[in-house]
């Protein structure tokens, strides 16, 4: 009712100027100026009575703005796509387009387009992040079920972050030898360590016969004792919140898309324990300490790596009795 007791009122003026073509009469009766009654005049002209109503008097542009529309909808596609955090979100902001924002202004925009936060485990403060010394020390491997009847078998070196990833039906000693030849195939380093939990798909014989035939030593957990296979635990969540919310899975292409996104993550997605370098970047940094293959060969000592046990009761009583006798 306001805005429409305006638009009469202005409309007043503009037929009283009408009928007299007297500016200063219209002005002294109405109490208005003369700038005033020429801008209502000038818009009456060009868009009639629409033009009476109030509008906004917001810049068409304003060079001062950090985020325009076009960074606000790249910040918008990057959570949208990738599911990505703030601080994510302004690293590749960086690294893809050039773009340098504050986390705080980025936090403004998801805030005001309302969108769903992602959820974040924050570290103790005494947290002391641990690391082995050289590429292919040490690969933790750990399997995770992402939907109905599939499951990810994960590997990842516990120094360059580098990974391998494969998708299988089920988690069987089968699926575990096969996934070992990826590994070795894929990953850039000799390989002296695996590190499991302790899951009965990789305390198979043929399994544990495999790695001898590699020169690998297999070093499963103590059972409970999660926190030691930290780095893939971690990375399997990052695969969930950044890929798997992004796909469907019941895609016929899931696997070709999983390639991509280990390519990705390997060559591409900077790492915050590598102060923004890649895990191929860290790689190429270690290139020079990382052993040869011959050289982890001529350490491995076969009989020290008898076959273990799933059971780690079962195994203690049996490495007491071997010392006993």
């Amino acid at each position: 009712m306001s805005m429409n007791r305006e638009i009469q009122q202005r409309l007043q003026w503009i037929k009283l100027y009408e009928e007299t073509r007297d500016a200063g009469l219209v002005c002294r009766r109405c109490g208005i100026s003369r700038p005033t009654l020429r801008k209502w005049w000038q818009r009456y002209r060009k868009d009639g009575v629409d033009g009476l109503g109030s509008q906004s008097r917001r810049p068409k542009s304003s060079p001062s703005t950090k985020v325009g529309e076009t960074e606000e909808q790249l910040i918008l596609s990057l959570r949208r796509s990738r599911n990505l955090g703030a601080r994510r979100i302004q690293s590749e902001l960086g690294r893809l387009y050039g773009l340098s924002l504050g986390i705080a202004t980025i936090h403004k925009i998801l805030t005001r387009n309302e969108v769903k936060p992602v959820v974040t485990y924050r570290r103790k403060p005494d947290y002391i992040r641990y690391v082995r010394p050289v590429p292919g020390d040490r690969i933790q491997m750990d399997t995770c079920k992402i939907g109905p009847n599939l499951y990810q078998y994960t590997s990842i070196d516990d120094c360059t972050r580098y990974r391998v990833l494969r998708l299988y039906s089920r988690r069987t000693a089968a699926n575990t030898l096969d996934f070992i030849d990826c590994v070795i195939e894929e990953m850039p380093f000799p390989i002296q360590r695996i590190q499991t939990d302790r899951g009965r798909e990789f305390f198979a014989c043929k399994v544990q016969e495999k790695l001898k035939i590699h020169g690998i030593k297999f070093r499963p957990n103590k059972p409970a004792s999660p926190h030691l296979n930290g780095k893939v635990e971690r990375s399997q969540k990052t695969d969930k919140t950044e890929f798997y919310a992004t796909v469907d899975l019941a895609s016929d292409d899931l696997d070709s898309l999983l390639a991509e996104w280990q390519h990705y993550y390997n060559w591409e997605r900077p790492h915050s324990a590598h102060h923004g370098k890649t895990p191929m970047e860290r790689y190429f940094e270690m290139a020079e300490q990382t052993p040869y293959s011959e050289e982890v060969q001529e350490l491995y000592e076969p009989a020290k790596e008898p076959l273990q046990e799933q059971n780690y009761r079962l195994e203690l009583e049996l490495r007491r009795l071997k010392r006993s006798l």
